[in-house]
């Protein structure tokens, strides 16, 4: 039991149980990542009058009630900021009846503030895929901070898939952790006995020499995900620097990027995901990710997460090394042949503060 690796994920490709809809291409070797699948926009996007779920009715058929209109993604490949769109996907499912899936955004999509999720046919949650799904899958897109350029075939999300999907218990946490760290020990930060409680809580890193973080502009420029050109970052971000007493005050409804002070380390045979933090802790979401593939930050000796932030209703105090997100570790049902890393060209193995792909390097004025 456990999450199913690449290997597995291609089988289910080259069976038929996972295909693409007809007049969409080929799904494509790059999509098979190492304990997921990348998932690809279609053609057409519905601006949609809000967010739904469509509870028990078929999307398909519900969607022309909620359209205010429709966009040939091809002819016109922008979504506006704080709008809702719903996409259908290129690839649909016909899984085995004891496999499941969950989805979440990429990695490259929290970062932008793009805040994506997964709808099935007659679906009662987001981001689920029940028992032998059958059916088309569909992506809401939501911007909160920039306009966006986009094209058919860009991948957004991604979908894990498992059979009796296993989180390790807190018990067992500690026990892998303390044979092989899952992240970097930091003398500003110890680790209490009963550190794990659903997962392990981790801090922030406020200490950088130059640069702690980054704050999303409020009027930018259209944000290209088109492959067309790499964005200059000084038109979408405001550096935050170093704070010289240890502490930033973050701004209600603003977006944030900063990083973990531990090093993440996962084994191969483990797959990582982050977890919305306790509300008591903070009135904020510290992710829109989260996603750890096995492998990720191993070859390095640790890479760092960047956290995705967004405080709500009140301005919001952080201190540095304050705990402000929350990760879970499951088991893969077989090590992937291709673990995440240099190797196979995942894009954050080295990671420390570091902006979505679609930026080129930041040239600091700080």
């Amino acid at each position: 039991m456990g999450t199913l690796n690449d290997r597995q994920i291609a089988d289910l490709i080259a069976s038929g149980k996972i295909r693409t809809g007809t007049g969409n291409a080929p799904i494509q070797p790059g999509q098979v990542q190492p304990a997921s699948l990348d998932l690809r926009i279609g053609r057409a996007a519905y601006r949609v009058r809000s967010s739904f779920l469509s509870q028990g009715e078929c999307v398909s058929e519900l969607l022309p009630r909620v359209t205010l209109y429709e966009i040939d993604l091809f002819s016109h490949p922008y979504l506006e900021k704080g709008a809702v769109y719903l996409i259908p996907l290129q690839e649909e499912t016909d899984l085995p009846g004891e496999i499941a899936g969950k989805a979440n955004p990429k990695s490259s999509t929290g970062r932008l503030d793009v805040f994506t999720r997964v709808l099935t046919e007659q679906g009662e949650r987001f981001d689920e895929v029940p028992l032998g799904y059958r059916g088309k899958l569909y992506l809401e897109v939501f911007s909160r901070s920039f306009p966006l350029k986009v094209r058919p075939g860009l991948s957004l999300s991604q979908l894990r898939l498992f059979r009796n999907r296993s989180v390790l218990t807190d018990f067992e946490l500690g026990e892998t952790h303390h044979r092989e760290p899952l992240f970097s020990f930091d003398p500003r930060q110890i680790v209490e006995p009963d550190a794990f409680r659903d997962g392990v809580s981790l801090g922030v890193d406020l200490s950088f020499e130059r640069i702690v973080g980054y704050r999303a502009r409020s009027n930018s420029a259209i944000l290209d995900l088109s492959g067309e050109l790499r964005n200059p970052p000084e038109s979408f971000w405001e550096p935050i620097p170093r704070p010289g007493d240890g502490e930033v005050f973050l701004e209600p409804e603003s977006f944030y990027l900063f990083a973990s002070r531990a090093r993440i380390r996962i084994p191969a045979d483990l797959a990582g995901e982050m977890v919305e933090f306790d509300a008591q802790s903070g009135e904020l979401r510290t992710h829109y990710a989260g996603f750890f593939d096995p492998g990720f930050g191993l070859a390095e000796g640790g890479a760092r997460a960047v956290l995705e932030i967004r405080p709500h209703d009140v301005p919001f105090r952080v201190a540095d090394g304050q705990k402000i997100f929350r990760l879970r570790f499951e088991r893969m049902e077989k090590v992937p042949d291709r673990p995440y890393g240099a190797d196979i060209g995942s894009n954050y193995s080295q990671q420390g503060l570091k902006l979505s792909k679609y930026f080129t390097d930041f040239q600091h004025s700080l």
